[in-house]
């Protein structure tokens, strides 16, 4: 388990580097405003999640997950996951719970992220 563990903290970090990288380096190219950053290396990352998914099962590599797509994708994207998860509901048959999945993971999120605004704004001010 330990060994685990330090397979997902070190791919977190590389992907949590590529991710800053990639952000500066976007963020250079095209400026700032929209989040354009954060677009590119959510798609990428969901690209790259169902590429190294399906590598792992075919070749027989799935040890490799928890520091490939455990780690680095979710230092790098943490929609890799929920696209994976989404798409495992949709392809199981079950397209309400993964529609369902989603909705509440969007909404939800970012009620989340303003509740804590809004009482961190009420704490710190």
């Amino acid at each position: 388990m330990f060994a685990t563990l330090l397979q997902v903290g070190l791919g977190g970090a590389i992907g949590a580097l590529l991710r800053f990288g990639a952000g500066v380096g976007l963020t250079r190219l095209v400026g700032g405003g929209f989040p354009l950053a954060v677009l590119p290396v959510n798609v990428l990352g969901s690209f790259v999640m169902g590429v190294l998914f399906i590598w792992s099962l075919e070749k027989e590599m799935t040890h490799l997950n928890p520091f490939l797509l455990t780690g680095i994708l979710g230092g790098f994207t943490t929609f890799s996951a929920f696209s994976l998860e989404a798409f495992l509901l949709w392809e199981d048959g079950l397209p309400g719970q993964a529609l369902a999945y989603v909705a509440l993971s969007v909404v939800l999120s970012i009620a989340g992220l303003a509740l804590g605004v809004w009482l961190a704004r009420g704490a710190f001010a």
